[in-house]
């Protein structure tokens, strides 16, 4: 009886498609996908895309923290950087959005790499501080630069457009937000198959010992910035597209944290893992707001008691699990993947 999946060599064992069954697991997932929109409801598919969404701005995320160990606290800053520019390029110089989707998101690289220079010189907390003044500086700089954002007003954004068809339904845009996470993912998927994934790992683990061998430090921890951010530039770009609007409010600081929260809770280094991690931290407080409206209406006289339970619940939720699996859903994934491939000798 053959028990398990045995590679022979080295590029077996680095196939993104391990194997037949694999293949046709993803060829269901996808065709799936492409049905749901046709029979989802609109709920369904928007909240569809912010998974989407968030996806793109998680795999960024993890290359920089999870592949490279340089932790960032100013994320949803670059989102912001990616929505602003799209907006401005749309609405100031009427450039479509396909060309200033990829504009947008080369201006956020542009600007990750201006954050990611003291990389070299620090690290560990001393780098969350200085990603963490980025996230205040830039939130600063959409309030007050009004000419160029309108401040607190926000810039309001038209929706994308082939010729006469309009992307303006949740249905519409499920496909460009589908297009997107798949290049997205396979990508970050073959990157860190290169030479500059193996570099981005052999930083994280232990940047001295990656200089002795040849790495240079300072043109990978840039690279692992701008690749980042840029990732977040096209998903602050969609962002904007989706809901025609950009405001200061839409990235403040505590979507930087839940951008964190997706790569640990997901699982730190794995791009499935920033799958899981996007999925579980849109999915948690809708649930948890269907909870708390059926809660009101079996307890009318609890209100105020409601509200605050959901934040409870949803930090308790995020803390017990990092307690119990550190290493994430898709540690979790690995295990029960391992348990079927090793049936019937699996413990």
């Amino acid at each position: 009886m053959r028990c398990g999946d045995f590679k022979e060599s080295y590029r077996e064992d680095e196939e993104i498609f391990q194997s037949l069954f694999v293949r046709i697991c993803l060829a269901v997932l996808f065709v799936l996908l492409i049905i749901t929109p046709f029979v989802a409801s609109s709920y369904v598919l928007y909240i569809m895309n912010l998974i989407g969404i968030a996806i793109i701005g998680a795999v960024g995320l993890n290359l920089l923290t999870g592949f490279t160990g340089q932790i960032s606290l100013g994320h949803a800053a670059f989102v912001g950087v990616g929505g602003y520019a799209t907006a401005i390029l749309v609405t100031r110089l009427d450039m479509p959005f396909w060309f200033a989707m990829p504009i947008a998101g080369f201006v956020s690289a542009g600007m990750g790499l201006i954050i990611g220079i003291p990389s070299l010189r620090v690290k560990g907390l001393y780098l969350c501080i200085a990603t963490l003044a980025a996230q205040f500086i830039l939130e600063f700089v959409f309030v007050h630069w009004e000419s160029m954002t309108h401040g607190i007003r926000g810039i309001n954004v038209p929706a994308p457009r082939i010729g006469d068809f309009v992307f303006d339904t949740e249905k519409s845009y499920y496909f460009i937000t589908l297009v997107l996470v798949i290049l997205t993912v396979g990508f970050a998927r073959n990157l860190v198959r290169t030479k500059w994934g193996r570099a981005f790992v052999a930083i994280r683990d232990r940047d001295l010992a990656a200089e002795i061998i040849g790495i240079n430090l300072f043109r990978y921890k840039l690279a692992a910035f701008a690749l980042s951010s840029f990732f977040a530039g096209i998903a602050g770009s969609l962002w904007v597209g989706f809901i025609k609007v950009v405001t200061p409010e839409h990235f403040p600081f505590s979507l930087s944290i839940q951008y964190l929260a997706m790569v640990i809770v997901g699982g730190l280094g794995s791009v499935l893992g920033s799958i899981f991690g996007a999925i579980f931290m849109t999915l948690t407080p809708e649930l948890l707001n269907i909870f708390v409206s059926s809660a009101k209406q079996l307890f009318p006289g609890l209100d105020q008691f409601f509200i605050p339970l959901k934040e409870i619940i949803f930090g308790g939720m995020i803390v017990t699990f990092l307690v119990l699996e550190p290493h994430g859903l898709a540690e979790i994934w690995h295990r029960i993947k391992n348990f079927f491939l090793l049936w019937p000798f699996s413990n």
